[in-house]
């Protein structure tokens, strides 16, 4: 239940933020110079214990490849439901993306984390390559990922 009422509140806050008390939040996704195909990014939640929350964005328009989105993938269980109206077209080497969504407050300094998992066809996945927590101190400050992130940070 618990986990229901999580999903329907992270739906509202961003499909709906007049409803509910909603920060702008920036998410920021550099990658490296990798020499390969656009990359497949999933950006999601987890809370403190690492359990899938919710989706934020997927760039990659062909669902087929959504699979090599390990983290994500799982955690989502590849229900369009979870990523409709969330996602956009794939990055390429050496691109930025750049996303702007309206979060609850309640996300944010609460033991969530945001986690970006990659992946390029013909090429090594990442999950995780970045996992942040999501806290006002966290804000504005750049990370890298362990993977094609060359930097990933966010900003209210």
């Amino acid at each position: 239940m618990k986990k229901i009422l999580l999903a329907l509140g992270l739906a509202v806050a961003v499909a709906l933020p007049a409803l509910a008390q909603a920060r702008e939040v920036t998410f920021t996704t550099e990658l490296y110079d990798y020499g390969g195909d656009g990359a497949y990014i999933a950006l999601y939640l987890t809370d403190a214990s690492g359990a899938y929350q919710g989706t934020l964005w997927v760039a990659g328009k062909k669902s087929k490849y959504y699979k090599h989105l390990s983290g994500w993938a799982r955690g989502s269980r590849l229900d369009p439901a979870e990523y409709d109206g969330l996602t956009g077209a794939s990055i390429t080497s050496g691109r930025t993306l750049k996303i702007t969504l309206d979060l609850d407050d309640a996300l944010i300094d609460s033991g969530y984390e945001v986690r970006v998992d990659t992946a390029v066809e013909d090429m090594r996945d990442n999950r995780a390559d970045v996992a942040l927590p999501l806290t006002t101190d966290g804000a504005g400050t750049p990370v890298s990922g362990r993977g094609y992130v060359r930097l990933f940070r966010y900003d209210f």
